[in-house]
């Protein structure tokens, strides 16, 4: 393609020329996917358009490179202005581009590296995703759900080949079902190799001269499937469940993605969580925080007696030992606190004022020790 017919690189990224890395690869990791080959075979619109997003990428992910492209134009980055390129016969310096993909595409060789990877080999399927509500107490004790989710399966017409009629793909002529394709090019820097797509089949290798009808030529497709998963007990908001071999159909043999369940957990009204332990406030009266009472706790087992000493003040907490939640994976839980609230009296009667009047006797002090140590300080100025 001649300079004067390409497109500028910011406007091929749809991006500002102020982007930063981060949106720069952003930018470049969508446009890869939706262009790549193996997601558009046989377009050869789409196999133009990811090559010019993989070189505009190329470029201006480089620093010394975006620095001369954004002075010099595309002259800038021509290898005879400047040998800015990684020589010998290993192809172009492109850095870590594989990377940003991860394990998207296995094997990925089609931005001119050294990797010697076939595209055709066998590829894991990706992972799919899936949510879940549940109640404080199922979270607690473990549930088993049922979900609904959207998988990538192998054609049941065609079982997978993507041909019609029982026929098998045939291997590429240009590529010989390796997928890729090298090209040679001499410059005054030595000898350069890039290892691209094969433009023929779109880097699978085969060519399907009869497509199934039902999954036209793709051997795949998506099916809405149920599964029952197995909530663990003591599993957190927003912890996941993994279910090995439930994702989608690998590519060339290759094993299945798995399925990752997201657990949302909705709020207790009466409990809240702190790690293990279970957290509640409890009302008690003036009355049996004074004189002490036997009261009725509640708890993610029901309702436990439990008898609270006279004198009680509020804010005081106790532990029910072993009544929080289940450490996922063990047998073992965690404790429940509760925190009592002594409710002031209201709207007394005059009869009631009066023998709360009788109490504040001239002893006051001696009978509330905290409060009369509170005075002496304030007293002091001791604060």
């Amino acid at each position: 393609m001649a300079n004067e017919k390409k497109r500028d690189y910011y406007e091929v990224l749809g991006v500002e020329k102020s982007a930063s890395d981060a949106e720069l690869k952003k930018a470049y990791r969508k446009l890869a996917m939706k262009y790549h080959p193996d997601q558009n075979p046989g377009d050869k619109a789409a196999e133009e358009r990811f090559k010019e997003v993989n070189e505009a990428y190329e470029v201006l992910s480089d620093p010394e490179k975006k620095a001369r492209y954004d002075q010099y134009g595309f002259a800038g980055v021509d290898p005879n202005f400047n040998p800015g390129f990684t020589g010998g016969e290993g192809g172009f310096g492109f850095g870590d581009l594989g990377d940003i993909f991860g394990d998207f595409f296995s094997g990925f060789s089609g931005f001119g590296g050294g990797s010697s990877a076939r595209r055709n080999a066998p590829q894991k399927g990706q992972n799919i995703m899936a949510q879940v509500e549940i109640t404080f107490e199922e979270a607690a004790f473990g549930v088993e759900k049922e979900v609904t989710v959207g998988v990538v399966e192998d054609c049941s017409k065609c079982h997978g080949t993507g041909c019609a009629n029982g026929a098998s793909p045939e291997t590429c002529s240009t590529c010989h079902g390796t997928g890729t394709v090298r090209t040679t090019r001499q410059t005054a820097f030595g000898t350069f190799t890039q290892q691209t797509a094969c433009p023929k089949c779109g880097g699978t290798g085969t060519i399907i001269q009869d497509p199934c009808p039902t999954c036209r030529g793709k051997g795949k497709v998506r099916r809405n499937k149920k599964l029952s998963v197995q909530i663990p007990a003591g599993i957190d908001d927003g912890q996941s469940v993994r279910i090995r071999g439930e994702g989608n159909v690998g590519s060339n043999g290759g094993p299945r993605g798995d399925l990752l369940v997201t657990v949302s957990v909705r709020r207790h009204e009466l409990f809240q969580r702190d790690g293990a332990n279970v957290l509640c406030q409890m009302p008690i009266s003036f009355t049996q925080a004074a004189l002490g009472a036997d009261i009725e706790v509640p708890t993610l087992d029901g309702k436990v007696r439990y008898h609270i000493p006279e004198g009680t003040q509020t804010g005081t907490t106790f532990r029910l030992k072993g009544k929080g939640m289940y450490y996922v994976g063990y047998k073992t839980r965690g404790d429940q606190y509760v925190t009592v609230v002594v409710q002031t009296p209201a709207n007394l009667t005059k009869e009631q004022k009066e023998l709360l009047r009788k109490l504040e006797s001239p002893d006051e002090e001696d009978a509330h020790p905290k409060r009369k140590g509170f005075f002496e300080k304030l007293k002091d100025g001791d604060f």
